[in-house]
């Protein structure tokens, strides 16, 4: 037998990781006994871990294949000890998962923390704390493992006081898997309770597959030996659904989402046929602090016969429903699936589709059953859905459906209007939905381009989330009804306009011929094209694209996104109505004129949202100008 080589160590926890334990054991004191939940749940990923790795290597279980997790108690040395028969972990392991958080967007999280205890244990719970959870009750936790497959001589010890720095060393360990023991913080000992742990074990672990095994209780005089399993111990999707009750469904929730709150709603579904399958999927009531983070995990488990295969399976879900969490147990999928046979899987493909259809399903119903809920579900993941109609074409109507969007009806930035709630508010005669993008609320409810919508009482979609630019590109129409920007191309309202109106227009357009012509000259290479316009009723000008090319707003959105974008000429359309304008049309040539122009040019580039390219010389423009009115 190889003799263990002495190598201890001690080392300092990661930035990160020292601020989160800190926040550990202030922030969720008041739900200290979660971390038996977070515990187990960690032993439960081991040992479905070891199983997928044992079908191609069934030497691993080391004629151990009766996976289990112990947990026990020593009220003398005031001790709780957790240990399974799992995959384990190398020394290497041991430092990457325990003594570093790795996982891009941590500090991002660390910095979103407010010191609300109440709202820090939600953004906690989201960024899911595992095994740090531990030192909520204990104030030195000593972690022994060993990796299956590896020799005695290779387990490892690591042991820290939660403090700032641990240590690791080699020891010998004869079984595989880990066993964490805590050692209780003063004032935590109704956790040396067989009873009370196994009250917490049924609340938040009875779904576990794998049998929880506790020391068996003394009853009156007889002294109890042997060991009782104190959970259900059976794969809760596989169950019937009235068989499992609305608590049980919310824990497994908690333990496959790591989540500290429950879900918003979730939909269990038995799948027989050509494809045999079972889903059980979730919506979070929250969106995770990483959801825009593009290394960030998917939320789908797959199993195959209620063998788990691998986390975050991506192919089971597109990535505009990537908050989803849950698991999917196929019948029809080998044992020995990988990433890259689930990338050409028809029955991943049919798997999904089936699956996509159970969650628009779910939030359809939300959306019409309980819109306080779907409100919910919207400020969180609203802006998500809004990738959908470019991603999936082939339920591009139904995602349409569900987006939610603020508007001229309410007038605030509330998002909870509907396309249908539009359409079925539609003027008489009008033919299309309008919208306008900008890069706020305020800047679209601002935006000249309403200001003949207003007066007409026509209602405008007000869209100012940056992914709105692509949502737009890729929905060109709802319910028949195409959708269209106000600040794009001639304004032609249609049946909404009267005949005396449209001649009056013409009549004017004659009128300021000459003047459109003298502003063209003016602002030469700098417009397209200037025109009159009967789109303002209170601006003097406003621009506008033509219909066909890239909107301002989204070339703004690119260029600080890096890429080069080719300038493009806006249009320029002056209000014959409006008091400057008319001054503009009796001013002789000459420096004053253009400097009007000039003034007229930028307020219009300024109220649409963009960025002057000299600020001094418009402000030094402009205040001669006001002097020259005051003399």
């Amino acid at each position: 037998m190889t003799t263990v080589e002495a190598h201890k160590e001690t080392l300092d926890f990661q930035t990160e990781a020292k601020q989160l334990l800190q926040l550990m054991i202030h922030s969720l004191y008041s739900n200290k006994e979660i971390f038996l939940r977070e515990l187990i749940s960690n032993a439960a990923d081991a040992a479905d871990k070891l199983r997928f790795e044992a079908l191609s290597d069934s030497a691993l279980y080391e004629d151990d294949s009766e996976l289990k997790i112990h947990v026990g108690y020593d009220k003398d040395a005031r001790t709780i000890t957790i240990r399974d028969n799992g995959i384990g972990m190398s020394r290497d392991e041991v430092i990457d998962n325990i003594g570093t958080i790795a996982r891009s967007g941590t500090q991002q999280f660390l910095q979103s923390l407010t010191g609300d205890q109440a709202r820090d244990a939600r953004l906690i719970g989201q960024f899911g704390v595992g095994f740090y959870s531990a030192f909520i009750v204990a104030d030195r936790v000593t972690l022994t493992t060993r990796r299956a497959g590896m020799g005695a001589e290779h387990g490892v010890r690591w042991e820290s006081r939660g403090e700032g720095d641990f240590t690791i060393e080699t020891v010998e360990k004869t079984g595989r898997g880990t066993e964490i023991v805590l050692h209780l913080r003063e004032g935590e000992d109704e956790f040396l309770d067989g009873y009370r742990l196994r009250n917490i074990i049924h609340k938040y672990s009875d779904h576990i597959d794998i049998p929880i095994m506790m020391p068996k209780e003394a009853t009156g005089d007889e002294k109890a030996e042997g060991e009782e399993q104190v959970n259900k111990a059976s794969a809760l999707w596989t169950r019937p659904r009235n068989e499992i009750s609305d608590e049980e469904y919310r824990e497994f929730y908690k333990h496959v989402a790591h989540d500290f709150e429950d879900p918003l709603a979730w939909s269990h579904n038995r799948i027989e046929g050509n494809l045999e399958y079972t889903s059980l999927l979730y919506i979070p009531k929250r969106a995770p602090f990483d959801l825009w983070d593009r290394e960030r995990r998917h939320g789908i488990k797959l199993y195959v016969r209620k063998v788990f295969i691998m986390d975050d399976a991506e192919q089971l879900m597109p990535n505009y429903l990537r908050f989803v969490r849950g698991v999917i147990d196929s019948n029809d999928l080998p044992l020995n699936v990988s990433r890259e046979i689930l990338q050409q899987s028809k029955v991943i493909d049919s798997m999904r589709s089936g699956s996509v259809r159970k969650v628009l399903d779910l939030l359809e119903s939300l959306a019409k059953n309980d819109p306080e809920k779907y409100a919910t579900f919207w400020s969180g993941f609203g802006r998500v859905m809004k990738e959908g109609p470019a991603e999936d074409f082939a339920n591009r109507e139904r995602i349409a459906g569900l987006l939610r969007f603020a508007s001229t009806h309410n007038d605030d930035d509330s998002q909870n209007v509907s396309l249908a709630d539009y359409i079925s508010r539609m003027k008489e005669g009008q033919k299309e939905i309008y919208y306008i993008t900008a890069d706020s609320f305020n800047a679209a409810r601002h935006s000249p381009h309403l200001e003949v919508f207003r007066k007409k009482e026509i209602e405008v979609l007000l869209l100012f989330d940056r992914v709105d630019e692509w949502l737009v590109s890729s929905l060109t129409e709802f319910d028949g009804k195409p959708l269209k920007s106000i600040a794009k191309g001639e304004l032609d309202l249609g049946e909404l306009e009267d005949k005396e109106e449209k001649k009056q227009q013409k009549k004017i357009a004659k009128e300021f011929k000459e003047l459109v012509k003298r502003v063209t000259d003016a602002l030469g290479e700098r417009v397209k094209e200037v025109r009159l316009t009967h789109r303002l009723t209170e601006s003097p000008a406003c621009l506008v694209s033509e219909a066909h090319d890239m909107g301002a707003n989204l070339e703004r959105i690119l260029r600080e996104a890096g890429q080069e974008i080719p300038a493009s000429k806006p249009i320029l359309e002056l209000n014959p109505e409006h008091p400057l304008v008319l001054k503009l049309r009796d001013e002789q040539p000459g420096k004053r004129f253009d400097d009007w122009v000039e003034v007229l040019f930028d307020q219009a580039l300024l109220a649409e949202g963009g960025q002057l390219d000299d600020p001094a010389t418009f402000v030094g423009r402009l205040n001669a100008l006001l002097l020259e009115l005051s003399k």
